[in-house]
């Protein structure tokens, strides 16, 4: 008997995923629930788990493939009775009928719109396996052959997203409905020198970096994004904390850090400020009566930004415990889809790599992002006197189409004095 194993949902607005890894080879045996391969999403790496016991017959998607949700990925043989598959293990690619109704299929299945990304959009996925050392071109789809022959488009016009760099009949309807002036393309790389190409290295960039790139890009061209800054002393958070860290972490199980002073901060000024905490939705706009705090992390992988969700609920020990836990999964690679999805606003911190100011790009749909920066000792005139004190540099970026300026400076301005004197906090001044 045998068994199909598919790629499984893989989340909110995601259609496809790459084959990132297989841990088994045809003619091995599996157990349940034994890990056979990795997926990797614009957002997470999805692991695939045997559903039954038995050998691994065959396997349909090599590594490097472009899969949908629910793709045949695998036959499992229970009891081995596919044993004579499992002796002939698939080197690259899938037979040429399996790619064709792969294609077929891919036609009859709509685009999800926003694609890897929140509600907004913009976020298209594209193939990111590894290098492809197959001589022959990709065939396109035939939908998207006459589409072209009859509309006289050029494929060089057409960006490619189907697997092998294939034209897919969405990609010419998107072609099609770009304005004819568009941006000229990026000039082509030159040709490296023949001395210079061996003291280089070319590598495919991972389905997460695509995203972040192609997402951050498309906030600039979307959004009217516009950034204001302010500093903050750090003298009255920096005292309160040494002054509770031992009793907080004793009582509550964790460090008291400083993320949780500037979430509460941030809340205090989105209550005021509601803007800031809204998105546009077409010729809507959509305030949030609730806080879904984002909070930016770096990884080995790239950047991600974890959700709290319903973060103006949560108490001080509640937001550092939750922000620890996203931090663990994040650096273990075992952040879910649900985790990193209904953000609202965030924070990012360039201060733990040493950042003195920069300016936040904003996370789409979201319309605001508070930067923090590196704490640093400068002199500052406090009463007439120069005194030495720990200070920081507050950025906030915004979309312009939404918040004003009054309503940017504003909202910055609370979230320093939030810091700068935190009893506020208590006291929701």
């Amino acid at each position: 008997m045998s068994t199909e194993v598919r790629v499984p949902t893989l989340g909110e607005s995601v259609t496809e995923a790459t084959v990132a890894t297989w841990f088994k080879k045809p003619g091995d045996s599996v157990a349940v629930d034994e890990m056979l391969c990795e997926l990797e999403t614009d957002k997470v790496t999805v692991e695939v788990p045997s559903p039954v016991a038995g050998t691994l017959s065959e396997i349909v998607a090599a590594e490097g493939d472009t899969v949908g949700v629910d793709a045949l990925l695998a036959q499992i043989s229970e009891g081995g009775s596919d044993s004579a598959k499992a002796e002939a293990p698939k080197a690259d690619a899938k037979p040429e009928t399996s790619n064709a109704d792969q294609a077929a299929k891919a036609e009859d299945v709509p685009t999800a719109a926003g694609e890897g990304a929140p509600a907004s959009g913009g976020t298209d996925t594209v193939n990111a396996g590894p290098e492809e050392t197959k001589p022959r071109d990709p065939e396109d789809a035939p939908s998207a052959q006459k589409m072209m022959a009859e509309k006289g488009i050029d494929r060089d016009a057409v960006t490619a997203t189907g697997k092998d760099g294939r034209v897919m009949k969405e990609d010419v309807l998107k072609a099609l409905s770009q304005p004819k002036a568009d941006a000229p393309k990026a000039a082509a790389r030159p040709a490296t020198a023949a001395d210079q190409a061996d003291r280089e290295e070319r590598v495919k960039m991972t389905r997460l970096r695509q995203t972040i790139a192609k997402r951050l890009k498309d906030s600039q061209n979307t959004a009217a994004m516009l950034t204001t800054y302010n500093e903050v002393d750090m003298t009255e958070i920096m005292a309160l904390r040494n002054e509770y860290k031992d009793l907080f972490l004793k009582k509550h199980g964790v460090k008291l850090g400083f993320m949780s002073f500037f979430t509460k901060a941030c809340i205090h000024a989105l209550h005021e400020v509601p803007e800031v905490n809204a998105e546009i939705d077409g010729t809507d706009v959509v305030y949030k009566n609730y806080v879904n705090m984002g909070i930016a992390a770096g990884t080995p992988t790239g950047l991600v930004v974890p959700v709290l969700k319903d973060a103006d609920r949560m108490s001080f020990a509640g937001i550092e415990k939750a922000i620890a836990e996203m931090g663990s999964k994040a650096r273990d690679g075992k952040l879910s889809m649900a985790d990193m999805q209904g953000g609202t606003f965030t924070i990012s911190n360039g201060g733990v790599y040493g950042s003195l100011m920069s300016s936040p790009i904003l996370n789409p749909p979201q319309s605001g992002i508070l930067g923090m920066h590196k704490i640093q000792d400068r002199p500052m005139a406090i009463n007439g006197k120069v005194e030495i004190r720990p200070m920081m540099y507050l950025a906030l970026s915004y979309d312009h189409r939404i918040v004003d300026g009054k309503g940017a400076v504003t909202f910055l301005v609370r979230v320093k004095e939030a810091l700068e004197d935190p009893r506020r906090l208590l006291m929701d001044l």
